[in-house]
């Protein structure tokens, strides 16, 4: 679930609210709607597709003043008309609109709605449909929404229009976010203060499980026993980086949070209307002919490279080594015969994989380059470009471009194992779809990471992290994470390999944060974790729903076995985040390093 926006006021609602979800289309989404309310009653407009299909659906000559709108991706349900947002209620009394996950939707359905006939396979439906037996009981609109929002297990945003009170939204948040904009005669509800900048610039934060009662000229702020709360509204600057900020206090925890509306944009530009890889030709044919793949990074995009190895070796039986940009300028190994390089940077700007660039291209080798900036000179002078559609990564450690990097890798192992006539038994924007919403669940989980960040790394000057096959890969990254943002000492290693020397400087409370995701080796990776306890250390073992046991310090919802590397990093950016942030460390500008690396 992806962008709502509300609006009660005098102005036209409808242009307000296109103008809204226009802003929030950068998070990705399937299908949008709008629903406004008049003296005729409630208009509801829903599509399949752009915005830009919306604006030409909406009759635009029934003014309104008061609306809410949605862009959704699909969770519950395929991306449809009748699963898009807004949602009614059987009478049409109630119009909702709702981002997160009803966890709980089967038991409310039934228990309280045996007997409604659903126009939806939402769990979104549920909510509305709720609403209106609550409020046939209690005759009480708002004491039926304080009730209604209290039966659910999840997370929510929630805005609700009444066509019986025409100067009213109903608001309500859990875990999910949502605002309130202050104007002058109006107020509007947005998911993110961009959606809503074009017209205030004054928000009121609202906390998780209350309830807003929000009309033209006033905001009431509601705990959930009905308590009123007095909040003072925060003024939103108008400068563009702070526009990109949003409320967050640090742009690398919205990009953290970024992540599954960047998953899910991938899925969109990546796959066509016959829900095929959407690709281009050339880059399609240049995977084919070459007999081994040179992936060229640094950092994080390194780390990615190294994942992306996985990917392609096993889906697409293409050999592939993976190589740190400033060592292979320097020391170029002994080339195959049709080699086609690969060079993954965020920015495109990498001086070093540019170094690598011009030299393959003097000896007439093919390069693709997978950036998120397509202009950029890794992209312009290589012979092909993947775009990776994160939107802008303002925080030094990248967070949101990785995963990224690491999801358009698997679409195009997919897509060459595919050329090569080579059977898969998943399907790969499916699974990511999956990925996406799995991102979600535990970005919600924002408080328990931040409690293990404190009970682990708060005080400590060092920290191993230990994984095998993928997981170890997953663990370099989380230890450059910590690293980098919390200036801790921290190294990542095999599993197996923390014993040939290095579990000398295990002492007692050293930190060591183990990945269990991969069943073949669950057993050994937890072996390495008694050695470790053995010599004193503190051991944080986060491991894969179904490889978990008792004493597992978190727990991450199953993804299919290639997919994990794009969740199970999830935690330990948040766990780096927090320990900074705890740490007193300048999250999104540590210490001497910058974004974008344009010196050798």
């Amino acid at each position: 679930m992806c962008g709502i926006v509300g609006y009660i006021g005098q102005d036209d609602t409808k242009e307000i609210l296109l103008n809204g979800l226009e802003k929030l289309e950068y998070r990705g989404y399937d299908s949008a709607g709008i629903a406004t309310l008049n003296e005729n009653g409630v208009e509801v407009t829903k599509v399949k597709g752009r915005i830009a299909s919306l604006r030409e659906a909406v009759d635009q000559s029934v003014k309104a003043t008061h609306g809410i709108g949605h862009t959704r991706w699909a969770t519950h349900g395929a991306p449809s008309e009748e699963n898009a947002h807004p949602h009614q209620s059987t009478s049409g009394r109630f119009t909702i609109v709702h981002n997160g996950v009803i966890e709980n939707y089967v038991d409310v359905r039934d228990e309280y709605l045996s007997g409604v006939e659903f126009k939806s396979e939402t769990d979104t439906e549920i909510i509305v449909q709720l609403m209106e037996v609550l409020n046939n009981e209690m005759n009480d609109v708002a004491a039926a929404f304080r009730k209604a929002v209290e039966l659910l297990t999840g997370s929510y945003a929630i805005a609700m229009i009444d066509r019986e009170n025409p100067d009213t939204i109903f608001v309500a948040k859990n875990k999910s976010p949502l605002l309130v904009g202050i104007g002058d005669d109006f107020n509007v509800v947005a998911s993110d203060s961009m959606a809503a900048l074009h017209v205030t610039d004054q928000f009121l934060e609202l906390e998780d499980k209350e309830t807003v009662i929000v009309r033209r000229d006033g905001v009431e702020i509601q705990k959930p026993d009905g308590t009123k709360v007095e909040r003072e509204p925060f003024t939103a600057e108008l400068d563009t980086t702070d526009i990109e900020k949003g409320t967050y206090p640090h742009f690398m925890l919205k990009e953290i949070d970024e992540q599954p509306f960047v998953i899910r944009k991938i899925i969109q530009e990546y796959q066509n209307e016959n829900d095929e890889i959407k690709l281009d030709p050339e880059i399609r044919q240049a995977m084919k002919d070459c007999d081994r793949i040179y992936i060229i990074a640094a950092g994080t995009s390194y780390h990615a490279g190294l994942l992306g190895k996985q990917f392609i070796e096993k889906l697409a039986n293409i050999p592939v080594e993976v190589h740190v940009a400033s060592e292979f300028s320097y020391n170029m190994p002994l080339l195959s015969e049709k080699p086609l390089f690969v060079y993954i940077s965020q920015s495109g700007e990498t001086a070093d994989s540019r170094s690598v660039l011009v030299q393959t291209k003097e000896l007439g080798h093919p390069a693709l380059t997978i950036t998120n900036v397509p202009g950029s000179t890794l992209s312009r002078e290589a012979d092909y470009t993947m775009h990776l559609h994160a939107g802008p990564e303002i925080a030094v450690a990248s967070t949101k471009a990785y995963t990224a990097q690491m999801a358009v890798l698997a679409i195009l192992a997919v897509d060459t194992a595919r050329a090569k006539g080579i059977e898969l038994d998943f399907d790969p924007m499916q699974e990511l779809g999956i990925v996406a919403t799995t991102m979600e669940a535990l970005t919600d989980q924002k408080e328990k990471l931040e409690d293990l960040a404190r009970e682990y790394l708060s005080t400590t000057r060092n920290c191993f992290f230990i994984g095998r096959g993928i997981d170890y890969y997953v663990g370099l990254e989380g230890s450059l994470k910590l690293k980098e943002i919390s200036y801790i000492q921290a190294e990542g290693f095999a599993g197996g390999e923390l014993k040939h020397g290095t579990i000398a400087l295990i002492e007692d409370g050293t930190p060591v944060i183990a990945l269990a995701t991969q069943k073949n080796v669950n057993y050994s990776i937890r072996g390495n974790v008694q050695e470790v306890e053995a010599r004193g250390a503190n051991s944080m073992i986060i491991s894969m729903e179904g490889l978990n046991k008792d004493g597992d310090a978190f727990v991450i919802p199953q993804v299919h076995d290639l997919m994990t590397p794009l969740v199970s990093v999830i935690p330990l950016q948040l766990i780096s985040y927090y320990a900074a942030l705890h740490r007193d460390c300048d999250v999104d500008k540590p210490r001497n390093l910058a974004k974008s690396v344009t010196v050798e």
